[in-house]
């Protein structure tokens, strides 16, 4: 019995397969001045090993790669490229309750964005947010119990 041991661990197949990345959304923001540069970013892009889709908005200087990619590694390869490359630093405006605090609000972000940063949102502590003490004001359960008056 010992030797058909020994020799079975000859025999076996094992799996040596890396674990595979999960599939993501990477977004980069890129100054692109022409098509040019567009194309270069795209076909840099394409060419990486996982990548599903690519797509390339120049107005907004937007970057969406899809697939099953690393973000560091997509952004590197966008910054060989020779064009200055960052990750999308943005949201929706209309996500952020105070869209004009100071660090938020950016003259260069696309419209209808700004940028993604912790003032903007409202503390979690409901001591901080002064809207909350306004709703319980009125009441449309009992009309009678407004506490204005």
């Amino acid at each position: 019995m010992g030797a058909l041991d020994y020799l079975s661990n000859f025999c076996t197949v094992t799996s040596t397969r890396s674990k595979r990345k999960p599939m993501q959304t990477v977004e980069i923001k890129v100054k692109m001045d022409c098509d040019g540069c567009e194309r270069r970013v795209k076909n840099a892009v394409t060419s990486m090993k996982g990548v599903k889709t690519v797509e390339v908005n120049r107005k907004q200087s937007r970057v969406t790669v899809s697939g099953y990619v690393d973000p560091n590694k997509v952004l590197k390869r966008v910054k060989s490229t020779g064009k200055r490359a960052e990750f999308w630093p943005y949201i929706p405006q209309h996500l952020v309750y105070y869209p004009y605090v100071s660090g938020a609000y950016d003259k260069r972000a696309p419209s209808g964005f700004v940028r993604n940063v912790v003032q903007a949102f409202p503390a979690t502590s409901s001591s901080n947010a002064p809207e909350e003490n306004f709703v319980s004001f009125f009441s449309d359960d009992n009309v009678h119990a407004c506490s204005i008056m």
